[in-house]
C-alpha cells in the first residue's frame, strides 16, 4: 500500500511508538502526589516542554487535550462565552470560508445563537489579505479566527499579518496551525496570536492527543467543567502517554523540518510532473503552498470512483479533509474558490510525508492515471 494521505493523519513514528509504549506502562495518574503520580507527572510535563520548544513558547501557555478539534471549540466558544458575560450580548466573529469544519461548525453554532459572523471570502489561492480583514472588523468584533496552512490545498497565510491587523484594534487572534509542524516554521510569539491550535497525529504522535497556546495574560474560559486539571481550563485526566510521545514526535520532526519541506517539495514536484500527462488534469493549489499538499481536479470524473479504485490499485488518498468523508458534499473549501460542485467531486488531495519515495509517487500518479481512465469510462 502506498499511503499519501499524511495531511490526513501522519503514522506514528518509530521514536512516538517506543515513549507511548514507555509513558503507557506507568501506573499513576499525574494529579496523584504519590512516586507513582509524580512518574507520570514526569512523562507528562516533559512531553508538554517538548512541545513548547519546538513552538518556541513557554510550556505554561501550552494546554494538553483532545486534539485540533477540541482546541478549536475551545476558542470559539470559550472567548464567546467571555464576551457575552461581559457584555450582555452576543457580539461578533470573524473566521473564513475555508477553514476546517472544526472552526466552521461552532461558528455557525454562534451565529444561531445569535452572533454576527462575518465568513471572509478568499482569493482565487485560497489567500486573505489584511485589508480584507481590516475591513471587516468593527465595534464588537470579539474574535478572529483564520487557518494558517489550509489543510485540503495547502495554501499558507501570511498569520503575522493577518494578527497584526486585529491586534492594532485590541481583537483576540486564533489560527488553526495543525497542518503546520514539522513542515513549516513556526513562531507564535513572532506572529502575535493570541491562541493557535495544534494536533498530535498531524507530525507523527498519537491520535486523540493536541494542544491549545493560550498567551500569557489571557482570559479564556473552560467549556467544560470538572477538576483543576490543565490550570482548570482542560478538567480530566490528562493522556500522559500520548502527550509525552507527542513532544518525543515532534522533537524529531522539528530537527528535521527543513530536510522534510525540501523533500516533500519534490515529492510533490515528481508526482504532478508525472500526472501531468492525465488529460485535462488541472492543479489547485498555489506553487508556494505547503509542499504537503497536492489538490488535483480531473473533469469528468467521478471522485469517489477515482479513490476506490486508487485504493484497488494500492493507493491510499482522499477527496479532501477526512472529518468530511461520506458527507457526500463537495468540498466547501474549493467551491469557494470558485470550482463547480462536479469540479470539487472530481477533485483529489495527495499528501506527503518524510517517508515517501519517489517510486511510491511515479507509481501513485500511474495509478491515478489508469483510474482516471477507469472512471471516465
Amino acid at each position: 500500500m502506498i499511503y499519501l494521505d499524511y495531511a490526513a493523519t501522519h503514522p506514528m513514528t518509530p521514536e512516538a511508538l517506543a515513549a507511548y509504549a514507555h509513558a503507557a506502562a506507568l501506573p499513576g495518574n499525574p494529579a496523584s502526589v504519590h512516586a507513582a503520580g509524580q512518574a507520570a507527572r514526569e512523562r507528562l510535563e516533559e512531553g508538554r516542554a517538548r512541545v513548547a520548544a519546538a513552538l518556541g513558547v513557554d510550556a505554561r501557555t501550552l494546554i494538553a487535550n483532545g486534539g485540533g478539534t477540541e482546541g478549536d471549540n475551545h476558542v470559539l466558544l470559550g472567548v464567546a462565552r467571555a464576551w457575552t458575560e461581559a457584555h450582555g450580548r452576543p457580539g461578533h466573529l470573524v473566521t473564513t470560508r475555508t477553514e476546517h469544519s472544526a472552526v466552521l461548525a461552532p461558528a455557525r453554532w454562534l451565529a444561531g445563537q445569535g452572533w454576527d459572523v462575518t465568513f471572509l471570502q478568499p482569493d482565487a489561492q485560497g489567500r486573505y489579505s489584511p485589508e480584507l480583514l481590516a475591513d471587516a472588523l468593527r465595534e464588537g468584533t470579539a474574535l478572529v479566527s483564520i487557518h494558517h496552512a489550509n489543510n485540503e490545498i495547502g495554501t499558507v497565510q501570511d498569520t503575522a499579518a493577518l494578527a497584526a491587523v486585529a491586534a492594532a484594534r485590541g481583537i483576540p487572534y486564533h489560527t488553526d496551525a495543525v497542518q503546520a509542524p514539522g513542515v513549516l516554521p513556526l513562531d507564535l510569539s513572532g506572529w502575535g496570536v493570541t491562541f493557535a491550535t495544534f494536533s498530535a497525529h498531524k507530525w507523527g504522535g498519537p491520535r486523540g492527543v493536541g494542544f491549545l497556546y493560550v498567551r500569557r495574560g489571557t482570559t479564556l474560559p473552560p467549556v467544560t467543567l470538572g477538576g483543576g486539571q490543565e490550570g482548570g481550563l482542560r478538567p480530566g485526566t490528562q493522556n500522559t502517554a500520548g502527550v509525552y510521545a507527542a513532544g518525543v514526535a515532534l522533537t524529531h520532526a522539528e530537527e528535521a523540518r527543513e530536510a522534510t519541506f525540501d523533500h516533500l517539495t519534490r515529492m510533490r514536484e515528481r508526482f504532478l510532473a508525472r500526472a501531468a500527462s492525465i488529460p485535462g488534469l488541472r492543479v489547485n493549489h498555489p506553487p508556494d503552498a505547503s509542499p504537503k499538499v497536492a489538490s488535483v481536479t480531473l473533469p469528468g470524473a467521478d471522485g469517489e470512483a477515482l479513490l476506490m479504485n486508487l485504493d484497488l490499485l494500492g493507493v491510499s488518498a482522499s477527496a479532501g479533509s477526512a472529518c468530511a468523508a461520506g458527507t457526500m458534499q463537495p468540498s466547501h473549501v474549493l467551491t469557494a474558490l470558485g470550482l463547480s460542485e462536479e469540479e470539487a467531486r472530481a477533485t483529489l488531495r495527495f499528501s506527503f510525508g518524510a517517508a515517501t519515495t519517489g517510486e511510491e509517487v511515479d507509481a501513485a500518479a500511474d495509478a491515478l492515471a489508469q483510474a482516471a481512465e477507469f472512471s471516465r469510462a
